[in-house]
């Protein structure tokens, strides 16, 4: 596989942009030279070169590739240029409209909840209020109709975990415990479920999730397979790979 190179010294925002438009006139739009540019250029020159378009030609570079790219170009070129947060409020907007009858692609929060920093949890929400009129949890709320998942949604999205790698093992013994009675009682939309899995720090669950698999002789995402709720059974394991193997789980989304 190929690997992209940023050039040591990048051309002035206002020489690319003067490039981009240039690329972007007429009815032969130059693909080959907005990939190269955007694609060369990190997340803080994509912004400056954003800002300096406006700045220029008193249109955003945005609406001038949404009205001049088709297709596949045009849907990576708009995300590309968007910063990371907004990219991912987009992406989470997506995917709750789709969520009302596929819940698989709520994956799409789970993975912001609990492979994101913190911070960059709390930059998604604020952006995602600015797009779109209402909060995360709003659209949560009024999106998804099973009162289980909106529970474990909203607590998942809207916590803000300590990321720093500290572990209370005893804490973990007692938590794998109030979970396997979760497990056992098919109640995994409890309290106790929802807000461990949505406060606890990532060192502090893996620990929690070891506990587990050494008291009761099988890992815990087999014992919600077992016991579970269809959807919110597999959203809980996605929560469960996220947190564990987050590697292990984007291969897996790469593989379908």
């Amino acid at each position: 596989m190929a690997t992209l190179v940023l050039p040591n010294s990048a051309p002035s925002p206002t020489q690319d942009c003067e490039r981009l438009n240039l690329a972007l006139q007429g009815r032969g739009v130059e693909e080959y030279v907005i990939v190269w540019i955007m694609g060369h250029r990190n997340a803080a020159q994509r912004k400056k070169i954003k800002e300096t378009y406006q700045l220029l030609y008193k249109e955003s570079i945005i609406n001038r590739l949404q009205s001049k790219l088709s297709g596949v170009l045009k849907k990576a070129m708009i995300l590309w240029m968007n910063e990371g947060t907004e990219r991912d409020a987009i992406f989470v907007h997506k995917a709750l409209k789709k969520g009302k009858t596929e819940v698989n692609k709520l994956q799409v929060l789970v993975e912001l909840a609990c492979v994101s920093s913190p911070n960059h949890l709390m930059g998604v929400r604020q952006i995602y209020c600015t797009l779109f009129q209402c909060s995360l949890e709003e659209d949560i709320t009024s999106n998804i109709s099973t009162p289980s998942l909106q529970k474990l949604l909203v607590g998942l999205v809207s916590s803000y975990r300590h990321d720093r790698g500290l572990v209370d093992l005893n804490l973990a013994k007692s938590e794998a415990a109030k979970l396997h009675e979760a497990i056992e009682m098919k109640q995994l939309d409890t309290d106790d479920v929802v807000w461990i899995l949505s406060t606890r720090n990532l060192f502090q669950l893996r620990a929690t999730f070891g506990c587990y698999k050494k008291s009761y002789k099988v890992a815990i995402d087999q014992a919600i397979s077992s016991n579970g709720n269809g959807d919110l059974d597999s959203i809980l394991q996605a929560v469960i790979l996220c947190i564990e193997s987050p590697e292990k789980h984007f291969a897996e989304v790469m593989e379908e």
